[in-house]
């Protein structure tokens, strides 16, 4: 009985050991990785608008931490910002390869040549992600449009427009496109200040 106490009080205080260890190794870690995250968490949107005469903003898409903790943030983003560079850049063809079939017939090239003519967006901040039913989500997000006037929405014909919109995504043979539908049809926008 005797030998057996005395091999069992040091394997004890081994197993204490290596516990206290592996828990101060892991403590380490996750603040290691909290760090990491904290770093690379984005720069909340500042509530303070650009001058118009610095508008639109910034070409790249932005997001807040909220957008950015979702597991399709990053497909999200790339999609945002090829669709965003396709406007900018006048480019149709890019363009379609962000959105769906329906959308495309929705504006054949001459209407959507005709809408973007004069239309520089910038400001763009993804605020949320929402995931709908299998292979569908929705994309709360705010930009900034600078258009000549006339090519302004007709209810707002405006020079700098904020929007606020909700864009449909959904995902078509595996790749994600932004969607037709009610969400996206009525957006918010007032002009910039």
């Amino acid at each position: 009985m005797q030998e057996r106490q005395r091999w069992l009080l040091p394997v004890i205080l081994i197993a204490v050991v290596v516990a206290a260890a592996a828990t101060m190794v892991a403590r380490e870690l996750y603040a290691t990785a909290a760090t990491d995250r904290q770093s690379a968490a984005p720069i909340l949107p500042s509530t303070s608008a650009l001058p118009v005469a610095a508008q639109p903003g910034p070409r790249d898409v932005r997001a807040t931490q909220d957008a950015t903790g979702h597991p399709l943030y990053e497909t999200v983003r790339q999609l945002l910002q090829t669709y965003f560079d396709a406007i900018n850049g006048k480019n149709y063809a890019r363009w379609k390869t962000t959105v769906t079939d329906d959308r495309v017939k929705d504006m054949p090239e001459d209407t959507w040549r005709a809408a973007y003519r004069t239309t520089q967006d910038g400001s763009i901040i993804v605020y949320r992600i929402e995931t709908g039913p299998v292979g569908s989500a929705r994309v709360l997000l705010t930009f900034v449009s600078k258009q000549d006037p006339a090519d302004a929405p007709l209810e707002l014909p405006a020079g700098c427009i904020r929007w606020n919109v909700i864009f449909p995504i959904t995902d078509v043979d595996g790749e994600w496109r932004i969607d037709a539908g009610a969400t996206g049809a009525s957006p918010q926008h007032d002009r910039c200040q």
